[in-house]
């Protein structure tokens, strides 16, 4: 995988902007109060599939050649990048191979379903979900589109803070929750290319493995 730059970012912020929405930055005094902060939230829960995956997914099915779709997509997920997979595919007239662990939150797998997407159920074990993703691209030949590991993936999920830093001067931290990487790498190139002085912290939930 070559890493996307800021200019890769930027491509794929006008290759999206047909299909994907532009959130908006919100406040909030009460919370800045709080923390004693002014902070500003960049709300991808606006965002078509209720999350900043759409970006990335969007972007990387928009990127491909026609001959890279004769045969439809593929991925791995266990909710939202299936989903924004499966709608990005439908919006390009392409199928949808998704592999699920049969565990995922029903809500998750109608959400696939009602977007078009095929979806294939496996263990839930990363081992299970690879397995089962390569046993699918062998058999309809389709495109592999990684959740996180994947430059267009990145790029896309790089333009949601791309927008940010549009809309708001002199950032001193930007926080970016972090769970393959995608979104955070994405972050990282843009606020790099852009305001180099702003730090970047990855941001889980205690607990989290």
């Amino acid at each position: 995988m070559t890493f996307p730059t800021l200019t890769d970012i930027r491509a794929a912020a006008e290759r999206i902007k047909p299909h994907a929405h532009r959130t908006p930055v919100m406040t909030c005094e009460s919370i800045d109060h709080m923390v004693n902060a002014r902070l500003f939230f960049k709300c991808e829960n606006f965002q078509k599939v209720g999350a900043f995956k759409f970006r990335g997914a969007c972007n990387a099915v928009f990127s491909l050649r026609e001959q890279e779709l004769v045969h439809g997509v593929a991925t791995h997920s266990s909710g939202n990048h299936a989903a924004a997979l499966s709608l990005a595919a439908r919006l390009r007239g392409a199928s949808a191979f998704i592999v699920m662990p049969k565990t995922a939150p029903r809500i998750k797998k109608l959400a696939v379903e009602g977007y078009g997407g095929k979806i294939v159920f496996c263990e839930p074990t990363l081992a299970a979900r690879e397995a089962t993703l390569a046993r699918v691209v062998a058999e309809t030949g389709a495109t592999v589109v990684h959740p996180f590991n994947d430059e267009r993936v990145i790029a896309g999920q790089g333009t949601a803070t791309l927008e940010l830093l549009q809309e708001v001067d002199d950032v001193d931290f930007v926080l970016a929750p972090v769970g393959g990487g995608g979104l955070l790498s994405g972050t990282a190139i843009a606020v790099g290319g852009i305001s180099p002085q702003t730090k970047v912290i990855a941001a889980e939930p205690a607990g989290a493995d």
